[in-house]
């Protein structure tokens, strides 16, 4: 069919009309195929200390439920006053204390004697709840190469643990040796009596000082110490 003609027999100036092509759009996916499709991940922002060197600032530490607290003595002392003083209107407080049941051998007249014909001796010896026992030996300068040694026990000699003596001074004819251990009041409360010896090694022989046979006793006292409650700053302040 030909195309229409207006006047004049003229073709039309109407724009031939195309069919106009449309794209269908594609449709989403349904549940299972979003489900399937990659997911992208989300983004973590990590954030670090460092300081003008770029070394870490912050320090992890993790902790097992096993792992017991180490509270020092004076924070336990400090719970058990505010205890008490919230109880009564009058603090009492019992300390303990290791007192020697016989005199120290460096003030004895027969010190010097006793060192010559033991080749060792016990000098002196303190105790406190903070540091434990601690104390001085005095052995004479037999060789340069010397152990002191200083056996203890808290159970009537039925267990026992020894600790080394630490080198302190010299003189011509002799050397001081200092030692420590630990003694906690948990321990006295069970045994409150500490047995102890000295035992010195040099030259292949074994000198001892126990006390002429009997031993070195350190017996376990408790002093109460009373304070009204209107103190209770002032004695946590002394602690």
């Amino acid at each position: 069919m030909e195309p229409a003609k207006g006047r004049g027999g003229a073709a039309s100036c109407d724009p031939h009309l195309r069919p106009i092509m449309r794209r269908r759009a594609r449709s989403l996916p349904t549940s299972p195929e979003r489900r399937r499709a990659p997911q992208c991940p989300p983004r973590c922002q990590q954030v670090r200390f460092a300081d003008s060197l770029g070394l870490e600032l912050a320090e992890v530490k993790v902790f097992s439920a096993a792992d017991d607290p180490a509270i020092p003595l004076h924070v336990l002392a400090r719970l058990a006053i505010n205890s008490a003083l919230r109880c009564s209107c009058e603090l009492q407080v019992a300390f303990q204390y290791l007192e020697p049941d016989f005199p120290q051998p460096a003030d004895c007249s027969d010190f010097p004697a006793r060192l010559q014909q033991q080749r060792v001796s016990l000098e002196r010896v303190l105790s406190s709840q903070a540091f434990g026992v601690a104390g001085t030996v005095r052995v004479l300068n037999l060789a340069y190469e010397k152990a002191v040694l200083v056996r203890y026990s808290f159970t009537e000699w039925r267990s026992q643990q020894e600790v080394r003596a630490v080198w302190q001074s010299s003189s011509a004819a002799s050397d001081v040796f200092a030692f420590s251990f630990p003694a906690p009041p948990f321990l006295l409360q069970l045994c409150p009596v500490l047995h102890f010896a000295v035992r010195y090694q040099v030259g292949g022989k074994e000198y001892w000082d126990n006390n002429k046979g009997k031993n070195y006793r350190l017996i376990c006292r408790s002093h109460a110490l009373k304070m009204p409650k209107d103190s209770e700053q002032s004695w946590i302040h002394f602690i």
